[in-house]
Order: C-alpha cells, then sequence, then structure tokens
C-alpha cells in the first residue's frame, strides 16, 4: 500500500508538470500569432490534450491559466477564458464517449468545437468590443458588409465559424498527434491523475456505471447540482455587492461634487442683487459677468450636466440664472421664468419655501439619470433668497454598469467553471468513486452466495481499491476490508465444518446401506455401483439442459450422496425371503413390495428429526418411489410420467441395469449388452426416456464402472 501511495503521489506530480507543460506550450505559441498579426489562436493544443487525458478539471486549469497569462500581452483574452473551459468540459465529455482516434470522430469533433468557440467568439466580440478586435478580421467584416449589405454580426459569425475550424482543425491534428507519442505508461498515469484509490480501468467504469443504472440521483449529480447552485449564489453575491459598494461609492463621489458646485457657485452671488436679476435679467448691471463665472464653474466640472439658480416659489422654481452648455440641450431658462418642481422635489417644496437645506435628489426622467444638491443662498439678513441647484449626470454609471457586468460576468463565469470543475474532481477523487467501487464490490460479495472462490475474489477485489482518502471514507473501506475478509473467513469455516459433517453423514449412510446390503448375499457392491450410475445419469441430464429448472447443483449433490438409501426399506425384509434362492410367492412378492413404503417410513423418521432442508428428502423420494414405471404400471402407488419424483426416476434406470448385469442366487448375470438392450426397451414404458437416453450416452463409462466392480468381485 505505502508502494502504491508513492505511486499516487508520483501521478500527482507527473499530472501537475503535464499541466504546466501544457500551459507553456498553449501560451508561447499564442504569443507568436499574437504578435505575427495571425487571425487565429493556437491557444488549446495544450488543454486538448489534458482534457482528453487527464479529465475536464486539469483540462479547464489550463484553460483558464492560459487565458490569464495571455491578458498579459493581449489583454482581451482574459474575457474569452469562459469559451476555453467550455471547450475543455466538451473535449473531456467527448473523449470519453468517443476516441480521437478515429478520422470519423476527429472530424465531428472538429465541426462541433468550432461552432461553439466561433459562435461564443462573436457573440463576445459583438457585445463587448463592437465588433472584431482583430483589424484583419474588421477589415474583412467592414468590407463584407460594404460590398453585400448584409448584417455585420453575421458576417463576424461567419468569418469566426471559418477562422475557428482552421484554428480547431490545425490544433486538433496536432494534439491527436502529440497524444500518440506519449507512452502508454505515462499516459495511465496522467489519466489517474490524483485518485485517492487504484485508478479504475475504462471497463470497470463502464461496469459500475451499468451496475448503478437504476440510480434515481447519483451522488455525483447531487454533488454537481449543489455545488453549482453555491458557486453561482456566491458568485452572484460576491458580485452583485462588489457593483452595489461601486455604485454607492461613485454616488457619494458624485453628490460630494454637486454640493462643492452648488456651494461654489453661491460663494460668488450677490444675494442682494437676486431680486433684480429676476425682474430685469440681462438688462441689470452685473447679469452678464455672474452667468460667464457659472458657465466658467460648470465647464470645469464634466460631471456636472446643469448648473442653474431660482428661488423656490408655491407653484415651482422661479430662475435666476440656468447654465447650459451642451450642444443640442434645450434653451435655458430666462429670468424670472416660472418651472414647475420635478416629481422627485414635490417633497421638499415646503422645506424649500422655508429656506431649508435639503438632502441630494436622485431622479431619473426626461432629463436623464441625474443627482442634485441645492445650496441655500442667504442674504445680510440670514434669509434665504434662492437656491444654486447642481445636477449631477450618473448615466455613465449605468453604462458602465453594462460594460462592467458583461466583462465581469465573462470572467466570473470562468472562475465559475474551475471553482465548480475543481469542486467535482474533488468530490470525484474523495467520495463518488470510492464510494461507488466499495458499493460495487460489496454488491458483488453479497451476490457470492456461498461460493468460496468468488468470495475470496471479492475480497481481493475490494482490497485492490486501495482507498487512501484520510477521511470517514478510508475508515469506511478498511471497515469493509476487515468485514469482507472475516464473513469470507467465516464461511471457509462454516464449509470446512459442513463438509466434515457431511462426511460424517455420508459415512452413517454408507454404514446403513451396508448393514441392509450385508443381509442381502446376492448384491455385491449393489450401493457403490447403482450411486455411481446415479451420478452419470444426473450429471448428463445437467449437461443436456433437461429438467433445468428442478437439476441444480444442490439437487444434483442431494441425489447422489442419498443414492446408497434407496434400498433401506429392505431392513424390514425377513431374510427368508431376501435371500430365497427360488423364484418369490405371489404372497411374498408382496411382501418384498414393502421395502419401498417401508424405506419411505423410514426416511421420513429421520426427516422429522432432522429439522430443515435436507438431502434426506431426496433419500426418502428415491426409497418409496424407485420402482415406479413410467407407464403407472408400478408400485407402491402407480405414479406415472413426471409425477414420479426425478430422483426417484434416475435411481430406477440405475437400480434395474445394475440388477440385470449382476448375478443374483435366483439368476446369472445378464450380459452388458443383454442388459443395455432391455433398459432400451424399457425407455418410454419402464423408464424415463430422456434418463435412459443420457444413461446411453455414457455407455463407456457405465461400462468402465461395471469392469471395475466385477474385477474386485
Amino acid at each position: 500500500m505505502n508502494i502504491f501511495r508513492k505511486g499516487a503521489n508520483s501521478r500527482v506530480f507527473l499530472i501537475v508538470m503535464a499541466i504546466c507543460i501544457a500551459i507553456t506550450v498553449n501560451v508561447l505559441l499564442s504569443f507568436a500569432v499574437f504578435k505575427l498579426g495571425f487571425p487565429l489562436y493556437l491557444d488549446t493544443i495544450g488543454t486538448i490534450i489534458m482534457a482528453t487525458m487527464g479529465g475536464f478539471f486539469p483540462g479547464v486549469v489550463t484553460a483558464v491559466v492560459t487565458n490569464l497569462i495571455c491578458s498579459f500581452f493581449n489583454r482581451e483574452a482574459l474575457y474569452f477564458a469562459v469559451i476555453n473551459a467550455l471547450a475543455a468540459l466538451f473535449v473531456s465529455s467527448f473523449s470519453r464517449k468517443r476516441s480521437l482516434n478515429r478520422a470519423k470522430d476527429i472530424g465531428i469533433f472538429i465541426v462541433i468545437i468550432s461552432i461553439l468557440c466561433g459562435s461564443l467568439s462573436s457573440i463576445i466580440q459583438w457585445e463587448h468590443f463592437g465588433g472584431p478586435q482583430d483589424a484583419i478580421i474588421r477589415s474583412m467584416v467592414d468590407s463584407t458588409v460594404e460590398a453585400t449589405g448584409y448584417n455585420g454580426f453575421v458576417v463576424l459569425l461567419i468569418i469566426n465559424l471559418i477562422l475557428n475550424f482552421l484554428d480547431k482543425g490545425l490544433v486538433t491534428m496536432v494534439s491527436c498527434y502529440v497524444m500518440s507519442l506519449i507512452p502508454e505508461e505515462m499516459a495511465d498515469k496522467i489519466e489517474g491523475g490524483a485518485w485517492m484509490q487504484r485508478p479504475l480501468s475504462k471497463d470497470e467504469k463502464r461496469s459500475i456505471k451499468e451496475w448503478g443504472k437504476d440510480v434515481r440521483q447519483s451522488l455525483r449529480f447531487r454533488m454537481t447540482v449543489t455545488l453549482s447552485l453555491v458557486s453561482l449564489v456566491l458568485v452572484l453575491l460576491v458580485g452583485g455587492a462588489g457593483l452595489r459598494l461601486y455604485i454607492e461609492n461613485v454616488k457619494a463621489e458624485r453628490t460630494k461634487e454637486a454640493g462643492d458646485v452648488a456651494h461654489m457657485v453661491a460663494a460668488v452671488l450677490d444675494a442682494e442683487m437676486i431680486n433684480d436679476y429676476i425682474l430685469g435679467g440681462d438688462a441689470v448691471e452685473g447679469y452678464e459677468d455672474t452667468v460667464q463665472v457659472i458657465e466658467g464653474i460648470r465647464n470645469n466640472m464634466t460631471n456636472v450636466k446643469y448648473l442653474y439658480v431660482a428661488r423656490a416659489e408655491k407653484d415651482g422654481f422661479r430662475y435666476v440664472f440656468d447654465a447650459r452648455g451642451d450642444e443640442g440641450s434645450p434653451e435655458p431658462y430666462k429670468a424670472g421664468e416660472m418651472v414647475p418642481y420635478e416629481h422627485e422635489f414635490l417633497p421638499y417644496v415646503e422645506d424649500l419655501i422655508a429656506g431649508k437645506e435639503i438632502d441630494p435628489v436622485e431622479s431619473n426622467d426626461s432629463w436623464g439619470w441625474l443627482i442634485s444638491a441645492a445650496h441655500p443662498v442667504k442674504n445680510s439678513e440670514g434669509n434665504t433668497v434662492c437656491y444654486v441647484i447642481a445636477d449631477v449626470s450618473i448615466e455613465l454609471i449605468a453604462d458602465f454598469m453594462r460594460e462592467y457586468i458583461f466583462k465581469i460576468g465573462l470572467i466570473i463565469a470562468a472562475i465559475f467553471i474551475v471553482i465548480v470543475g475543481y469542486g467535482l474532481w474533488t468530490t470525484g477523487i474523495y467520495t463518488s468513486y470510492p464510494i461507488t467501487s466499495m458499493a460495487y464490490c460489496v454488491d458483488h460479495f453479497s451476490q457470492a452466495g456461498e461460493d468460496q472462490d468468488k468470495l475470496d475474489d471479492n475480497v481481493r477485489s475490494i482490497r485492490s481499491l486501495d482507498i487512501h482518502t484520510g477521511d470517514e471514507t478510508e475508515k469506511l473501506y478498511n471497515a469493509l476490508c476487515r468485514l469482507t475478509l472475516n464473513q469470507a473467513e467465516q464461511m471457509r469455516n462454516v464449509r470446512r465444518l459442513s463438509d466434515s459433517t457431511a462426511q460424517m453423514q455420508d459415512g452413517l449412510i454408507i454404514t446403513m446401506a451396508d448393514m441392509v446390503e450385508s443381509r442381502d448375499s446376492d448384491t455385491g457392491a449393489h450401493v457403490q455401483k447403482t450411486a455411481a450410475y446415479v451420478k452419470i445419469i444426473v450429471e448428463g441430464l445437467k449437461k443436456k439442459g433437461y429438467y433445468s429448472e428442478k437439476i441444480t447443483p444442490k439437487f444434483i449433490s442431494d441425489v447422489i450422496r442419498s443414492a446408497p438409501l434407496h434400498d433401506v426399506g429392505k431392513i424390514n425384509i425377513s431374510d427368508k425371503i431376501l435371500n430365497k434362492v427360488g423364484k418369490l410367492t405371489d404372497e411374498e412378492y408382496e411382501i418384498m413390495k414393502t421395502h419401498t413404503t417401508a424405506g419411505k417410513k423410514i426416511m421420513e423418521n429421520a426427516i422429522s428429526t432432522v429439522k430443515g432442508e435436507n438431502y434426506l428428502k431426496e433419500a426418502r423420494n428415491m426409497a418409496a418411489y424407485h420402482h415406479e414405471r413410467w407407464d403407472g404400471k408400478g408400485y407402491p402407488e402407480g405414479l406415472h410420467g413426471e409425477v414420479i419424483p426425478l430422483s426417484a426416476r434416475i435411481m430406477a434406470v440405475a437400480d434395474v441395469f445394475d440388477a440385470l448385469s449382476s448375478p443374483r442366487v435366483y439368476k446369472p448375470a445378464f450380459s452388458i449388452e443383454k442388459s443395455i438392450e432391455i433398459i432400451k426397451e424399457g425407455s418410454g414404458t419402464q423408464f424415463d426416456p430422456k434418463c435412459v437416453e443420457v444413461f446411453m450416452e455414457a455407455l463407456t463409462e457405465v461400462k468402465l464402472i461395471v469392469k471395475k466392480y466385477n474385477q474386485e468381485s
């Protein structure tokens, strides 16, 4: 494990170095084409390589950092970082589903990424710059628009799509060639990245994905949504707070500027002449001189849009001076002219008439978006005779806000992608992949059942994950390793105990069968031979696919193990009948037939003693029904066809064949050929045809068994 963790550290170092090299390649090529004035970018070769080999986060980091560095020599590059970040996401997604080794996939990739980058680039250029920032592209757009009369944005879009097709086609070809030169071992390490476990192969990822397809919402999906929402909210809050703070600061500066201008004008006014100016206007001595002074002050203040002096009366402002120097502005109001109050001033009318100071007033109407500061002008007696009102325009703030929001939105979008990418990346390597891998392995472990080999394989699979996240996930992994290992060992111990118990049971069975057989003077090795024939038949049925719903590994084991007990009922038959040399009388034959019912009763008593499902149920079936016939003419119950238990139908063939091919006190042994012929003749009448079929197909094995036990006897 320590060796693997050292390998993980080396992979982290390798992927960091790969990102640095990719960024360097991007920046150098971008700098070269920028200085040469080519209308291409060539800044995505490293991005494509890292997104393909390392995944989406290394690709996104490469893209965004590349544009950040490029902004030092091309200040607009930072605003296009979001395009390259989205391109990195597309490359990563595309490379997981398709291969960049096939010409068809490469062609599809170039077309899609060219459309993506070309369209977004055109929108940013048109909205942010008012057109292409590159002189060559601008010239192409202008000349095309002039010649064709087409919409400028449409022309820019078409040109950008063509240029991006050339650019992305070139960088994709170069990227594919470079990736083909990278050694496979190094490529695997880069792809493994900083995994906090053994990197999963593509086949393992595919298997896990297929295994988890019934999950409604994966952990990775939920984390994606959560991180996206949290990041988006934070970005909006921080961006909104920054914009609000900026606007408030600008408004405060403009408000102070308006107040200072109003105060400056108030200082040069002769308050005692205000009434004369209202009545006589420019005919009054000193009026024109005062107008020039006010206009001079206004012209020196770039943010002051309107500057006027007026007296507050009940119906509105009565103008004294009105300075408007902008071209296209309405004619200034003349001295003595009454103008109704604007809506924003209505709450302050009483204070204005009373000559009090009022707070700055913000308005947004036909005159524009303004902040108005009113400064009272007092005469020698301390009475307010008029107000100097300076209107400062804040419309530039609105223009700036739109530009700010667009620019900062592009930058924040790139940062947003990096943040979400990092969150998903860390979630994947620390949580999603480890937990999914563990769940996948544990599920397979639970499905292994009693198969010791599968249990051991799954234990090795779980331990091979080597999760080392250093948090609760690693503790969970270690606990699962111990749990599955202990479970597998307990199952191994249970199996050993079970095998030992089974051996003991088999020994008892053989002992019981031998006790019965020892009373029958002419059934030498009958138990062993019939058991061997039963094994041949049941395995043949399994191989042929007959009775597949019935023949399970447990059924095969139960039938073979309990075969020696098929004649256990003979324990109740007297030696006189059992070993009679001649033919049995009808009465004796009826007594002999009772060994089936006696065997059934013995087995049922044993079953009632040993509770639960066990192999003795098949022993009961064979003991009770191995003399039933397929045509229903057998005993003890006259069952027919598949109503007869399968184990009994199998034993019927084995028992009769051994009786035919072995000597008895009442007859010599038939030849193997004769015995086989009799079995064939009984197919479909006395015996299950399928049992006879597989028995005949295994005659080579049957003859070996006959030869073996005949030699021993």
